[in-house]
């Protein structure tokens, strides 16, 4: 057991970014494909949101994979890092919202809506003000909902690449 775990704490970044990368491919897949079009649930925007989150850090791990460029991995961790703190804040928020519903339930316009009638530049801001019913609760596991495990996830990225950035000195390039 000692030696998994130290092996794990040696890992290098890159190492580490990949399976990040592999990870958020999955549950992109989970949420898409399954929830979203086999199950037939319409993501609210805030969903949207995290999914945007989501694929930054799938984009910014996948660039941080060259072993022959620390500077790079350095730079796309600390990207993955902002990215995920921003994702598990809007689902934070989310979850707020399903525990304790506003009284008049509104986030807005729906996101597809948003695209087709406004310019783009009046499009974005709405989109980041919610729409559709952010506080409805489509599907659970384990008693938590997608936003819960969203929160979760990205929390765990961010603890991660925090600790990553601890173990090999915050903003020294990483070794490979």
């Amino acid at each position: 057991m000692n030696a998994l775990f130290l092996m794990l704490i040696r890992w290098p970044t890159s190492r580490w970014l990949g399976i990040v990368a592999m990870s958020c491919i999955a549950m992109m897949a989970f949420g898409v494909l399954y929830l979203q079009y086999y199950l037939e649930l319409e993501p609210c925007p805030m969903c949207i949101v995290q999914r945007y989150a989501m694929i930054g850090i799938i984009v910014w791990c996948l660039l941080g994979l060259s072993k022959k460029s620390p500077i790079r991995s350095l730079a796309m961790s600390w990207l993955v890092f902002l990215s995920a703190g921003f994702g598990a804040f809007v689902a934070a928020r989310q979850t707020w919202l399903q525990w304790y519903p506003p009284e008049a339930v509104s986030c807005g316009r729906d996101f597809y809506g948003m695209i087709e009638n406004f310019p783009l530049q009046r499009a974005i801001p709405m989109i980041f003000k919610g729409s559709g019913d952010c506080t409805k609760i489509d599907w659970t596991f384990l008693g938590a909902s997608i936003a819960n495990w969203s929160f979760l996830v990205f929390s765990s990225i961010f603890i991660l690449i925090l600790a990553l950035r601890w173990r090999d000195g915050f903003f020294r390039a990483p070794t490979q």
